[in-house]
């Protein structure tokens, strides 16, 4: 009855009925809040990506009993659940969600009044707020049957992954990744495979069938080809105007982090690509009259999105380039179909979140002459520790070492408690008229 509940909700009447809203949204015309004046209209695969996303929670909520659930953090090798068929959630994307849908706080605040420190991250408070209170704007998350946490992007994962396994009394899969400095010695990246090959049975338990190499070879590829389209999409930044903002990223990136693996992905960047050439080809610039181009470093403030856009946009300047959306293509050389177990050790050990301080900021003076940007805007996240340590030595180098014009800008990712309205309008506008000097 499970199983014909899902065909009939996720396979049939729930696709059909999310395809005809992207048909409705596709022929509706640009939403009269949208400031045509100075931004250009959205992108039209904007209806496709919404509803692939709720394509992706519909299925969610009916995944329990009829494939095994797993929740993954952001930086985790989700490749060897994709083969085995699991459903995989990504609570950092669903925090995302909660932070543009403005029910943050209140799921936040589920969690601080169970005792959870306003202090940590912003994205595990308001997912274990809806995991204590069941609350989620996406109707039901499914519970896991399998947790799988990647030390890759910080440490605060492997404690909030442990209270997911508490309360949910569960298996837990640790991936343990050294810090990288420099490069990656052979030994680090040995020891990640191994721990990658000891998943694997535990992983083949909950889902209750064996892993097919080739199959996992197929899921890799598919990885790869994903990231390499997003890596081209993330390069047509460099066009002058550039056709997507970082606001646009950070909308669009939702499939690369999510749904890797998947054929559908795959599909979608290959039309979003189509569609940014297109608009380089026809000389729209995701900001109308662009003047300055800049670098957005950090997690984006989701629930500023269009007030950032638009007031920057307002002023002529264009966002173009971030370290956080690069981070999700720029590893797509490494990956390799055919040493799928080595190739992923090599790759989830060098995001730049686990690289020194060092490395980002020489990433960020590459990016700053790659894409001829004017200036960066380093966003000092409150609650992401581990992307925000150093950025003071960072902003300061960036000045004074390379006449990089660059603004460090207080918020939180996800907890619009700590955004302060006329503090960073004043920052900005005072950032944009020394741009202009």
């Amino acid at each position: 009855m499970r199983y014909l509940k899902y065909i009939w909700n996720v396979k049939v009447a729930g696709a059909l009925f999310l395809k005809y809203q992207r048909f409705k949204s596709e022929r509706r015309r640009v939403p009269a809040r949208w400031r045509t004046d100075i931004l250009a209209p959205p992108l039209k695969i904007s209806a496709r990506t919404k509803e692939l996303i709720s394509k992706h929670y519909l299925e969610g909520r009916y995944a329990s009993g009829v494939k095994p659930v797993a929740w993954v953090t952001s930086g985790g090798p989700v490749e060897i659940l994709q083969a085995l068929g699991f459903y995989v959630l990504y609570p950092e994307n669903h925090g995302a969600l909660c932070g543009t849908r403005r029910v943050a706080v209140e799921l936040s605040e589920e969690a601080e009044n169970y005792g959870f420190s306003r202090d940590i991250c912003s994205y595990a408070r308001t997912d274990i707020g809806a995991m204590l209170s069941g609350k989620t704007p996406v109707g039901r998350l499914p519970k896991p049957d399998l947790l799988l946490a990647c030390t890759n992007i910080c440490q605060t994962v492997l404690f909030w992954y442990r209270v997911l396994a508490r309360h949910f009394k569960i298996p837990l899969i640790l991936i343990d990744t050294p810090f990288v400095y420099d490069d990656a010695p052979e030994h680090a990246i040995q020891y990640v495979k191994k721990q990658l090959e000891e998943s694997i049975p535990v992983a083949e338990r909950v889902a209750r069938k064996s892993l097919k190499y080739k199959k996992l070879k197929e899921v890799v590829r598919l990885s790869k080809e994903a990231s390499e389209l997003w890596l081209e999409i993330m390069y047509r930044g460099r066009a002058k105007p550039a056709p997507i903002s970082v606001f646009d990223q950070f909308i669009h990136m939702a499939p690369i982090v999510e749904m890797r693996g998947k054929p559908e992905t795959v599909d979608f960047y290959a039309l979003m690509l189509k569609e940014v050439d297109d608009r380089i080809k026809r000389g729209i610039g995701a900001v109308k009259r662009e003047k300055k181009r800049l670098l957005w470093d950090n997690l984006p403030i989701w629930y500023k999105l269009r007030f950032l856009a638009e007031f920057l946009g307002e002023r002529g300047i264009s966002v173009v380039a971030s370290t956080y959306t690069m981070a999700w293509g720029e590893l797509a050389p490494l990956i390799d179909p055919e040493k799928p177990l080595e190739s992923m050790a090599k790759t989830y050990i060098y995001p730049i979140l686990n690289r020194g301080t060092g490395y980002k900021l020489e990433k960020m003076r590459e990016m700053v002459d790659e894409f001829d940007l004017d200036g960066a805007i380093l966003h000092s996240d409150r609650s992401c520790k581990p992307y925000s340590i150093g950025q003071v030595d960072q902003r300061n180098r960036l000045i004074q070492e390379y006449g990089i014009p660059a603004l460090l800008l207080e918020a939180d990712h996800n907890d619009p408690r700590a955004f302060a309205d006329e503090q960073v309008k004043a920052r900005l506008e005072s950032f944009v008229e020394m741009l202009e000097t």
